[in-house]
């Protein structure tokens, strides 16, 4: 996933909100570039995750989980399970993500503590040789953008060295401004266009969630880079939703 956005391809992903491991390994099949596990909404813990990442495994599809706060304990154990990626929620500050990227990172780099001789994430001591090297060159740490003080604070949080992409989170930014969903509402657009505009001048990617009216292709031909454009569980609703009006139109039952 790293060298993907590197190299400045686009990434699309969808989100995993189910916490179901079938799901995810016919998800991680179907071609999507990413999965997001939402650890943050989602009510399960890490041993669920694993069966997740276990899942998606054989495949080409990168993983990625958004843990539920900016908590250097549970970014330590999220890591060590094998995600290829952290979306840390709320980052507001240029502290903020200075934590978040220490907490990521080994020593000197940062403050991670270290059993990369046993944990899942070096294959359980097999790759222990090359694990530190691999972790340091692969992570992607994801910056999520969602309230007017980290839009105030955001050209800092950008400047920010290990932070690969910053993810706007539209429903809570338009909340803090009093437009609760009006994502297109002048004043959230205010502040989207600052990340955006702030993201770009920087030199990180950014990233965003195709809802309230923006689709993909919008959000790509905008200039974002990567894209989370569905959940698991909308996809499964919707389709559900729509056989069942197409069975209630057609025969009336």
């Amino acid at each position: 996933m790293k060298e993907r956005l590197k190299s400045g391809r686009k990434s699309f992903g969808c989100w995993l909100s189910l916490g179901s491991p079938m799901a995810a390994e016919m998800l991680a099949q179907v071609g999507y570039d990413f999965l997001l596990i939402d650890n943050e909404h989602g009510p399960w813990g890490l041993s669920e995750c694993v069966g997740l990442l276990q899942a998606m495994s054989g495949t080409s599809t990168a993983s990625v989980m958004r843990v539920p706060w900016n908590d250097p304990v549970y970014l330590k154990r999220a890591l060590d399970i094998g995600v290829e990626g952290v979306m840390i929620p709320a980052i507001n500050t240029e502290e903020q993500a200075i934590q978040a990227v220490r907490a990521c990172r080994y020593p000197p780099l940062g403050f991670r503590g270290s059993a990369y001789q046993v944990v899942r994430a070096a294959n359980y001591g097999v790759g222990a040789p090359d694990y530190l090297q691999t972790a340091h060159d692969n992570l992607v740490i994801i910056a999520q953008i969602e309230s007017k003080q980290a839009v105030d604070n955001v050209e800092a949080i950008a400047a920010v060295d290990g932070i690969d992409v910053l993810l706007i989170g539209p429903n809570d930014l338009s909340g803090t401004v009093g437009r609760m969903g009006e994502l297109k509402h002048p004043d959230v657009m205010a502040l989207v266009e600052r990340t955006e505009r702030a993201t770009k001048e920087a030199g990180k990617r950014l990233g965003g969630i195709a809802y309230g009216g923006w689709t993909a292709a919008d959000m790509f031909e905008r200039g974002y880079d990567l894209i989370l454009a569905n959940t698991d569980m909308t996809l499964m609703r919707e389709g559900a939703r729509a056989e069942v009006k197409a069975h209630r139109e057609r025969f009336g039952t």
